[in-house]
């Protein structure tokens, strides 16, 4: 490994990006010693990893309030219509998966009694099935019996096109069959390895049969459960404004001992990030804020005050500019960016070159990410060993200019360049908030040295974000030329992450813009790569197929990664929680608790 290799592996670890483990395997793998490996990282400053939180709550109930604040709105409540984090963490308050990813990237049970594996007879051999053995004794809040049926419920449910889910990708082809009122068993088309998807984490969640089952297909968003959620999970629902508040009281029945602690949860929307740290951190008016994309010298300043930190979480999570591969200025059939059109100049490789050229990735990272922020030239960065080596980011506004003219763009007298009546002005939009528009100026001042004008447009995040099929200014419907924001990646495993890149998931009308890809990009050869690691069991080969599928997003520059972006979050410093960078923030939310 070279020297710089070396210094930016530990730079991740030093960031959050990059855990400890990963590390010190990719060490062992190359011929050191694990003693070793943690000598190289405490040399550099990297402090030993804290244990695990243990529960230590005795007793159910007597917590209090527990006041949470996400500065992204939540607008329904039906985890399969999810749009974006704030919806899946604001279902996960009141449903729950058969199981959830744990900080380590293991599985952990929730309604399943176990993990299934191959010793304990629950998944086959072949990688062609699996079998769950569901938790008894489980109820839903309503006082009604959880069983097998509400799995097999939830997949017709999601499985249904009609539907128009947006978790229909992880359901559609598989089966799933009631083996007796608390056994299932997940049937695949073929090997698939990576089993661990449908049931499980922020798409696994499970829905009650006895509300959805008149819901399904065409009527599913008439459903009265949609906005008043009656889920297996530690909270019971109790009151939800869209867009405001979600509110849930303790469930008394819940089915894991002494828990949860707190008497009422409550999740607050709105604002921006900012006031969302400040409310913790330090004014200690809340005790937990997500998602804080807020300079890390704020942060930092803030943590003076004592009664709160910034919490950070590796992750795979991506912060990156999507270039537009059709028009978004062009209406066809009652929609815009429609893949019956092209790009007028984003079409051209030339003028995709040019910008990739004018993203000035360190000044994004040292001006505003700092530790929460690192510069990167993948799309797929963790875990480790799906990260490609192939690539290189550079800021050269020399050559951004040369390609362009090489290419026909000639600088006009307003300085803007321009070909064949076309000039190269473009929108370039993302949601308010400041680590954002700050970045939008860092890439707008260079694009202006090469001839590209940039219009800035900021979005209200609870409008950007939002399910509203009739809101054009969702990142869904993609009216604009380019647009930037974090993709989540929820599990450790790309299958789901790098689905956003295929043909068969574009939004559009047709989906209501629930479809996963919103570049509208299409490729053979990506297809064909995606297709083959559904199937492939040896875990070499198909990290090897996701690292050519990452290249092929960066060398057709898809995509412009600006910082790969570990999980943030504001935490009052006597609540404990367990975070996953895998999962929802919520993932083991029956396991909070408040010292002192």
């Amino acid at each position: 490994m070279q020297e710089h290799e070396l210094r930016h592996m530990i730079g991740q670890v030093k960031a959050g990006i990059l855990s400890r483990r990963e590390f010190v395997q990719v060490m062992v793998a190359l011929g050191l010693t694990a003693p070793l490996a943690g000598q190289m990282l405490a040399s550099a400053g990297v402090a030993q990893a804290q244990p695990k939180m243990a529960y230590k709550a005795t007793k159910r109930g007597g917590g209090g309030a527990l006041k949470t604040l996400w500065w992204q709105s939540a607008t329904l409540l039906n985890p399969h219509f999810a749009t974006g984090t704030k919806d899946q963490d604001g279902s996960r308050i009141f449903y729950e998966p058969l199981a959830s990813w744990d900080p380590d990237g293991n599985l952990a049970p929730i309604l399943a009694a176990e993990i299934p594996t191959v010793g304990n007879g629950g998944l086959a051999k072949d990688g062609k099935s699996v079998t769950w053995h569901l938790k008894k004794n489980v109820a839903w809040h309503d006082g009604k019996p959880f069983t097998a049926d509400d799995c097999v419920s939830t997949w017709e449910y999601v499985a249904d096109p009609a539907t128009a889910s947006v978790n229909i990708g992880t359901y559609k082809d598989i089966k799933v069959e009631k083996l007796d009122s608390h056994t299932i068993r997940v049937v695949f088309q073929k090997p698939t390895p990576f089993w661990a998807d449908a049931f499980c984490g922020v798409r696994g969640m499970v829905i009650p049969k006895h509300l959805f089952e008149a819901f399904k297909g065409a009527k599913s968003r008439e459903a009265p459960t949609n906005l008043k959620p009656v889920g297996t999970g530690a909270y019971k629902f109790v009151d939800f404004k869209p867009g405001d508040m979600v509110r849930g009281e303790l469930n008394p029945s819940y089915h894991l001992p002494n828990r949860p602690f707190f008497d009422t949860i409550e999740m607050k929307g709105g604002g921006d990030a900012v006031s969302a740290a400040r409310a913790v951190i330090q004014t200690g008016e809340f005790d937990y804020a997500w998602n804080m994309q807020v300079e890390d010298e704020i942060l930092k300043r803030m943590e003076q005050g004592g009664k709160g930190r910034a919490d950070i979480t590796p992750t795979g999570h991506i912060e990156h500019i999507q270039l537009n591969n059709t028009d978004p200025w062009k209406e066809v059939d009652g929609e815009r960016s429609s893949v019956k059109t092209k790009h007028p100049f984003l079409a051209d490789p030339a003028v995709r070159q040019a910008l990739n050229v004018l993203v000035d990735r360190a000044a994004v990272q040292e001006q505003i990410y700092g530790r929460t922020g690192t510069a990167t030239a993948n799309f797929l960065n963790a875990p480790e060993r799906f990260r490609s080596k192939n690539t290189k980011w550079e800021l050269n506004l020399d050559k951004a200019n040369q390609i362009l003219e090489a290419a026909g763009w000639r600088k006009g007298a307003d300085g803007i360049r321009a070909k064949d009546g076309v000039k190269l002005k473009l929108v370039y939009q993302t949601s308010i908030n400041a680590p954002r528009q700050k970045t939008q100026q860092i890439v707008k001042q260079a694009a202006a040295k090469a001839g590209i004008e940039m219009e800035l447009k900021s979005v209200a995040a609870s409008q950007f974000f939002s399910s509203d099929v009739a809101n054009p200014d969702t990142y869904s419907h993609f009216y604009t030329d380019i647009q930037m924001y974090t993709t989540t990646m929820t599990q450790p495993d790309p299958e789901l992450f790098m689905l956003q890149f295929t043909s068969w998931e574009v939004a559009s009308k047709d989906n209501k813009w629930q479809g996963r890809n919103i570049t509208r990009w299409r490729n053979e050869e990506y297809d064909k790569l995606f297709r083959a690691t559904e199937g492939e069991m040896d875990p070499v080969k198909r990290a090897a197929l996701f690292i050519k599928m990452n290249d092929l997003v960066i060398q057709n520059i898809v995509v412009i990664p600006v910082v790969q972006r570990p999980a943030v979050t504001a935490i009052s410093n006597r609540l404990r929680v367990e975070r996953s960078g895998w999962d929802s923030d919520f993932w083991a939310l029956h396991n909070w608790y408040r010292e002192g």
